[in-house]
């Protein structure tokens, strides 16, 4: 009797009979599905585009500047006194515009906390430090 040789190959006729029955299912079914429709939230208005922030210079004498880029950068002298009303004539239009503190690098650090506590207590909610990068 003769001894039979086993096969070393892949039979690939199933594979591909069920090839062609996911074909055919997806073929038939594909235009029965319904494309989805995307339900986009609505806004009453646009979101409007960011403030200028105002700025407070502290210069290293202890003398103040207030500079309002919104109007055009022009700095305008401002005593201690006059700070608080100043920032709230200003805030008046929107009341969430921020303030920007610019020291110079000589000035004291009790100058600039000074200026943040009568900020603070003029209820002014967004006060935050003008800083300079380093060059490297």
């Amino acid at each position: 009797m003769r001894q039979r040789r086993l096969k070393h190959e892949i039979n690939v006729v199933p594979y591909i009979d069920v090839m062609l029955v996911l074909l055919i299912i997806f073929m038939v079914t594909a235009p029965m599905i319904q494309p989805a429709a995307i339900e986009l939230p609505s806004v009453g208005k646009a979101a409007a585009p960011p403030v200028e922030p105002l700025e407070i210079i502290v210069k290293a004498d202890g003398a103040m500047e207030m500079r309002d880029r919104a109007l055009g950068g022009a700095t305008v002298s401002v005593g201690r006194l006059e700070l608080a009303e100043r920032i709230r004539q200003a805030q008046e239009k929107n009341p969430d515009q921020p303030v920007l503190i610019a020291a110079d690098r000589n000035t004291k650090y009790a100058a600039v906390l000074d200026v943040m506590d009568e900020l603070q207590r003029a209820q002014v909610a967004k006060i935050g430090l003008l800083v300079q990068t380093r060059g490297k």
